[in-house]
């Protein structure tokens, strides 16, 4: 899996998600939901800083991740 796939399941994620969270019955799992999202939160974050680590252009992932970071924490401290 590439980067470009892997974005694309990323974005198909929080498409299902976003649905789903229509539905009246969303709140029983909100605990686990809050708690997966942070951990995928977490680990966007390592993707950003991980794909510019080898880019030699402007590195504007690390502010994105640090705030994607704070979100997750934010998340679970809830």
């Amino acid at each position: 899996m590439n980067e470009f796939e892997a974005s694309l399941i990323i974005r198909a994620g929080a498409e299902l998600l976003s649905m789903e969270s229509a539905d009246p019955r969303s709140e029983e799992g909100y605990a686990a939901v809050k708690g997966n999202l942070s951990m995928a939160l977490d680990s966007i974050a390592d993707a950003l800083v991980n794909f510019e680590a080898g880019s030699a252009g402007t590195s504007r992932s690390a502010g994105w991740a640090q705030d994607l970071r704070r979100v997750a924490d934010d998340l679970v401290d809830r």
